[in-house]
């Protein structure tokens, strides 16, 4: 074998080697441009939840402020009531003096 042999034999490894280290990078590539399309579905999924809690919380506000204001409504016109009943017996009170 002479060096040009050599030196070709040498080059036809390396060339070899670079091959197969393209074919590894390229299945590498193509698996995480998979992984990066799958985290992107689930990007999306997440957003669309947190959407719809956003939604459903801003509902539940809502009818939870609905909820006190009715609350609240009732015991003013309980107290209004007491307070009318309570003016009606000072008022029989005064006019029996």
């Amino acid at each position: 074998m002479d060096a040009n042999e050599k030196t070709l034999t040498v080059f036809e490894t390396r060339v070899r080697q670079m091959i197969l280290h393209y074919q590894e990078v390229k299945k590498e590539n193509a698996e995480l441009y998979t992984m990066v399309d799958n985290l992107e579905k689930k990007v999306a999924q997440l957003e669309a939840r947190l959407q719809q809690a956003d939604a459903d919380y801003n509902s539940l506000k809502m009818a939870r402020m609905l909820e006190i204001t009715d609350g609240d409504l009732e015991g003013a016109k309980k107290r209004i009531a007491k307070l009318i009943r309570d003016v009606n017996k000072c008022i029989t009170l005064l006019s029996e003096k």
